[in-house]
């Protein structure tokens, strides 16, 4: 790979290079460099629409543990490896928690999730933190939820004992939006099949003016890629990721796995707003893009019944603390 790929946006020269061996600090430097675009980027927002799907979300993977739903609402909950503040804000928004704090490698993820929060009208905690020694007591959280974070760390089962040394006897875990090892090799292909074939067509004499993007933003969208391979360190099988939560500690464990029809819709359509101008595409897209999303999302409701977990793209995890609450 080319070192030359790697962003120098919020990073000195020297730090860059040595991010390539040093992987916390290509997490640390990919994210800062991410942070003030992130929710743009993944269609984020702090509204009926996101609030409505982190609230199925969590409540999918919740309820995969046996005897789970009494502890609603919960208390004090920490946001490991929070970025923007997605899942969080978003459960606070629903009602689903009370007091928000969020932890994150970077410094520009915690302070954009910071920004989110006050910007909603409330205030919240956040620390710079790695998640496998995280700067918390022990017995302090009522809940620790994650989304697409756990991919990212390096020890993942160390991870996972620290956040049930971090939760109350009787707290609960729940991690959301992680990578199924079948469902990111999809995913993968469809994103750079739509990439090839959308920057080829729209550079096409009858499309050119209306939607090719320029060759310098294409090659921004290649770095980020390029920089994205590096950070994203694993894939989940269902099964094994429980077997992992239980080996760090947890009991009640269970898993749930969601988009499939949905990672089939959702990747072009996102790839494809990538590799064409971005005025090209108007209102009537995006509503259609949400309106496909959310239809695809209904039929693999009915496909989870019925398919193995391991081949949806999303894997989401939860478990809780021996002991009494």
């Amino acid at each position: 790979m080319d070192r030359g790929s790697a962003p120098t946006t919020a990073a000195s020269a020297a730090d860059v290079e040595r991010a390539w061996e040093d992987n916390k600090l290509a997490q640390v430097l990919y994210h800062d460099w991410e942070a003030q675009t992130y929710d743009e980027k993944w269609s984020i927002s702090f509204d009926d629409r996101c609030t409505s799907i982190v609230r199925d979300r969590f409540l999918t993977v919740l309820r995969s543990s046996p005897e789970a739903g009494a502890e609603l609402p919960f208390g004090a909950v920490l946001e490991l490896g929070a970025g923007t503040g997605f899942f969080s804000l978003n459960l606070k928004l629903a009602g689903l928690v009370d007091e928000v704090h969020v932890s994150d490698l970077s410094p520009g993820m915690v302070a954009a999730a910071q920004q989110n929060a006050e910007r909603l009208g409330f205030t919240i905690d956040g620390k710079v933190a790695d998640a496998e020694a995280l700067p918390y007591e022990d017995d302090t959280f009522d809940l620790v939820v994650g989304h697409a974070v756990i991919h990212h760390i390096p020890d993942v089962e160390a991870a996972l004992r620290e956040v049930v040394r971090v939760l109350k006897p009787g707290g609960r875990f729940v991690i959301a939006g992680e990578p199924t090892t079948i469902g990111h090799w999809y995913a993968r292909h469809l994103g750079r099949i739509t990439w090839e074939t959308a920057t080829r067509v729209s550079r096409l004499p009858p499309f050119r003016a209306r939607w090719a993007r320029e060759q310098e933003e294409l090659d921004e969208s290649s770095r980020a890629a390029a920089l994205e391979a590096v950070v994203d360190l694993h894939t989940f099988d269902p099964a094994e990721l429980a077997e992992t939560a239980r080996s760090a500690g947890a009991t009640q464990v269970g898993t749930a796995t969601e988009e499939l029809v949905a990672a089939f819709v959702g990747w072009p359509v996102r790839t494809f707003e990538y590799a064409v101008r971005a005025d090209a595409l108007g209102f009537g897209w995006a509503r259609f893009a949400y309106g496909a999303w959310v239809k695809s999302m209904k039929v693999d409701a009915v496909l989870g019944r019925v398919l193995p977990q391991k081949l949806f793209y999303n894997v989401g995890v939860t478990g809780v603390k021996p002991g009494t609450r």
